[in-house]
């Protein structure tokens, strides 16, 4: 038997010591992402689960200036993973006790901008709902501090991982629709709405930190939770909340910049003293390759075709498209040629979750970038200024200036209430 002299003993050990922790790590589980949440209403509670069903992270942490949305996510969430989060009412406090990796934001957007900055400061990655700022300026200013920190930051636009919108893409992609002409975006409902009457807010919500660098306005049941969306201080209204999935979803699918120009027309009809942003709105949409045409109604008209009520058609020049979540169909060009109606169900909101995750643990770019959700949020920032001017809007995104619209200009970025300050420096 041959003998080992110390320097082939040293090595021949070092090597096994090596082999020994390369096998305990691989038998041992990934440590899972520590998460905090910011904003405990109910699309928090949703990417939360998104979150634990990808068996890659836990909530350690809650924050939320309603302490009944906080115990009540609290509860859910020690049920649903076996621990209990640790719950916060400021969001600085929660970043600055540590234990964690990266933070969902699912507050109203006018909450996204100032946790979005302090989480990536602190190294902190970020999943953050879309839209994903309220004004433009903020978006920049967003986007500067996560390119400037290096952090990954994933924006809610779900459908970037739908089934029906990804197999349109390819689809288009391959040349089969031809030269996409013109598209048009519509998502009609029936809004409902709550009393405008001013009450007193709930004992558990901190009214006055819930509008916080936002105006504050009195509190009614039609501007609290969920119906802020509507509410022109906070929400910024349909187009801005739901109706920008399908913008970001036609530029993905087109591969599109921020538009070139914007107009808009439309008004409060039926719901006048109910909301405070359009209840009818027509916005074109001027992008380099095509223009998008969007349209909404919300005040409950009967439809005709009610299953086009929530969609992106797309014209090309050898075939029409329609695109839905899970359901896509084509409409050839040319007598006698059949319908293909396709369907593709997928977890979109599941896997777009788990896509951030994925990002985080391989430092890899996600599905959705913090400057593509700020040029799709800038397209319908840009669709309201159009529609509060009553003008059209000319936009300059190398300078990210509206050169055609001076009282549009001053839009682009909404002063904050003190004690708060706009992070924008420009």
């Amino acid at each position: 038997m041959p003998t080992l002299n110390r320097r082939q003993f040293i090595a021949s050990a070092t090597a096994a010591a090596v082999a020994a922790r390369a096998a305990s790590a691989a038998e041992e589980p990934e440590r899972k992402t520590r998460l905090g949440l910011i904003g405990c209403g109910g699309y928090g509670n949703t990417d939360a689960d998104a979150a634990l069903k990808s068996g890659k992270a836990e909530i350690v942490a809650l924050c939320d200036v309603d302490s009944a949305h906080l115990s009540k996510t609290a509860d859910r969430l020690a049920n649903a993973q076996g621990r209990r989060p640790r719950t916060y009412k400021l969001y600085e406090d929660m970043l600055n006790a540590g234990e964690l990796d990266a933070v969902i934001i699912a507050t109203p957007p006018h909450w996204h901008a100032l946790p979005l900055i302090a989480a990536v400061e602190r190294g902190l990655d970020v999943y953050c709902e879309k839209p994903l700022a309220y004004d433009v300026r903020e978006g920049r200013a967003m986007v500067d501090a996560a390119r400037k920190s290096g952090r990954i930051v994933q924006v809610g636009f779900q459908r970037r991982k739908a089934g029906a919108i990804v197999a349109v893409a390819e689809h288009i992609r391959a040349g089969n629709a031809g030269r996409i002409v013109m598209a048009e975006a519509q998502i009609h409902y029936t809004a409902g709405t709550r009393s405008t009457t001013p009450t007193d807010p709930p004992p558990t919500l901190d009214w006055d930190l819930w509008c916080g660098p936002a105006p504050k306005i009195p509190y009614c049941e039609q501007v609290g939770h969920v119906n802020w969306r509507l509410e022109k201080t906070t929400g910024h209204g349909h187009l801005v909340d739901w109706g920008i999935h399908l913008v970001d979803a036609f530029r993905f699918i087109m591969r599109q910049p921020a538009p070139r120009a914007v107009q808009a027309a439309g008004g409060l009809l039926v719901m006048k003293d109910r909301i405070t942003t359009p209840d009818t709105l027509n916005v074109y949409f001027e992008f380099d390759d095509c223009p998008l045409y969007w349209r909404h109604r919300i005040w409950g008209a009967a439809e005709y075709t009610p299953a086009l009520n929530n969609g992106l058609f797309l014209y090309g020049e050898n075939e029409t498209i329609f695109v839905t979540d899970e359901t896509w169909e084509i409409i050839p060009r040319g007598r006698g040629r059949e319908r293909e109606v396709r369907r593709a169900r997928t977890d979109a909101g599941g896997l777009h979750m788990a896509d951030f995750l994925d990002a985080v643990r391989t430092r890899r770019q996600p599905a959705c970038t913090i400057e593509d959700g700020y040029r799709s949020t800038t397209a319908v920032q840009l669709a309201m200024i159009a529609y509060e001017t009553g003008a059209p809007v000319a936009w300059d995104a190398t300078r990210e200036q509206i050169t055609n619209n001076a009282e549009g200009a001053k839009l682009l970025k909404r002063e904050y209430r003190p004690p708060w300050q706009h992070p924008w420096r420009g």
